[in-house]
């Protein structure tokens, strides 16, 4: 009896291989709703059932106008006669080799004019796919856009089909930086009308991206965090930790540590920064933004409003400037921040436009705080032989830098006995200044020395004060950062 119903199994397996086959196409076509092409597909039942297929291809809604929805090079299922006849069918394990998925990006529409009617239930599920090497590419609405493609060295799904929302753990590659991506979550169910729409959320942890892609800067960052929502519009919670952080203008290393929250649309990489906060020393900057495209142009635009409130002088020029930081003080400052990721060094894409305000500023170098001690003995009208006393220097102004160079305006440097109004440029990479201004002393020329030369000054007293008060002088700065030279700008007139 054995025998004659396995002989009678064997004779059967050709007409119900067909059968079988003719469900697969029409339950893959009802399910993605979409129209099938498929090169070879070949079913076996017996000793168990086994299906093999090469060159899938499913267009979204029968369109050809577009990339299909999902490609696939071959394919191999495997499951049980028992499992098969269950409702919904029950397949145990499906590889997939080649598989490309394009999801488009639905344009906006308007309200919904009435209700869609319930879905009927998926005819199958899968305990377990694998898909390895598998290519996502999510293909944006407005014209001019780039795609965003994510390449996944390793996909494993759990309790996939289309009806229902399927577990996933993924090892991706991020192209730039590079890094490695490992994430678990819940994809689907699969909203066959408009596949943007299909919810996701999960976990990732994102290591040893290397900065360094990213001409200007260096450091390798690592990232946690979790998001949720539908492909379209992703709500990502996360923080990162860059032990190493720098700008090549200044090579100094800094520990950066940033939390944020962003709403990304997963199809086209448009993210919304609403806020980063970034520490570093003793300062926090909080910036809201968000890092587009520029259709027509390579690479993404990062635009922020960034701001400090309590902030350290010397943290921010330990980022800026070679060597231990020239200065330390209190700083509060304001900027709009747009930095192009391009095959360009960081300070001359960078662009900046704000305004920063310095309290108790002092050098780090003696000589250079002797000289600006000197400066402020100078204009109380003090002498040589008074003893000098060791002030602080406020400073507030407006810049704007472009092409690594840093435009001022209305920057003013006060200390005890002097008011400076200067504006002018400074250069990043090599610290060249061309400043000038007016300084404004409380005291007369004839005052600021003693002997024959505030006799011979008292000549001239008229000549550099206003109103008969202290002197107010034309002033050059020039030189370096390291080596500032100060002079008289005589061909500057007086405001």
């Amino acid at each position: 009896m054995i025998l004659i119903l396995v002989a009678a199994v064997a004779i059967g397996t050709r007409g119900l291989s067909e059968r079988v086959r003719a469900e697969i196409i029409k339950s893959l076509e009802k399910d993605f709703e979409s129209r099938l092409e498929i090169k070879t597909l070949d079913v076996s039942l017996f000793p168990s059932v086994n299906v093999t297929g090469t060159g899938l291809v499913l267009h979204h809604k029968g369109r050809t106008d577009i990339p299909p929805l999902i490609v696939i090079d071959r394919f191999t299922a495997q499951t049980s006669l028992l499992s098969l006849i269950r409702i919904p069918a029950h397949v145990s394990e499906v590889r997939l080799e080649g598989l490309q998925v394009h999801v488009q990006a639905e344009a906006e529409k308007g309200a919904a004019d009435g209700t869609k009617p319930p879905k009927a239930p998926s005819n199958f599920v899968i305990d377990r796919v694998i898909a390895d090497g598998a290519r996502v590419e999510t293909i944006p609405s407005k014209p001019g856009k780039e795609p965003l493609v994510w390449r996944i060295s390793k996909l494993t799904l759990s309790g996939a089909g289309p009806d229902r929302a399927m577990s996933f753990r993924a090892t991706l590659t991020n192209a730039r930086p590079p890094g490695g991506i490992e994430t678990t979550g819940s994809f689907g169910p699969w909203q066959a009308d408009e596949p943007s729409e299909t919810p996701v959320s999960g976990k990732y942890t994102f290591r040893n991206a290397n900065l360094g892609v990213f001409h200007g800067i260096s450091g390798t960052l690592a990232s946690v965090g979790d998001y949720t929502g539908v492909l379209q519009q992703i709500e990502v919670k996360g923080n990162t930790d860059t032990p190493d952080f720098a700008l090549t203008i200044a090579g100094n290393r800094v520990s950066l540590k940033t939390e944020f929250h962003a709403i990304v649309d997963g199809t086209n990489g448009t993210t919304k920064l609403d806020p980063v906060i970034a520490h570093f020393g003793r300062t926090t900057v909080t910036a809201r933004g968000i890092v587009d495209t520029t259709p027509g142009q390579p690479g993404k635009i990062i635009s922020l409003d960034s701001r400090v409130q309590h902030g350290r002088l010397e943290d921010m020029l330990r980022l800026a400037v070679k060597g231990p930081p020239p200065m330390t003080g209190a700083i509060a400052y304001h900027a709009k921040f747009v930095l192009p990721l391009m095959n360009e060094d960081v300070s001359k894409a960078l662009r900046l436009d704000g305004a920063f305000d310095v309290e108790a500023a002092q050098f780090t170098k003696p000589d250079a705080q002797q000289k600006v001690d000197k400066l402020s003995n100078r204009g109380r009208g003090q002498t040589d032989d008074a003893a000098d006393d060791v002030v602080a220097s406020n400073f507030r102004g407006k810049f704007a830098l472009r092409d690594g160079v840093m435009h001022f305006t209305d920057l003013a440097f006060t200390v005890p006995g002097v008011a400076v109004q200067l504006s002018g440029d400074y250069t990043l990479d090599d610290g060249r200044m061309d400043l000038h201004g007016m300084a404004r002393l409380q005291a007369k020329l004839s005052q600021t020395t003693t002997g024959f030369k505030s006799f011979l000054l008292k000549a001239v007293d008229p000549f550099f004060s206003k109103k008969g008060k202290g002197a107010v002088l034309p002033i050059h700065i020039s030189g370096t950062r390291d080596s500032p030279s100060f002079g008289l700008d005589l061909g500057h007139k007086a405001k």
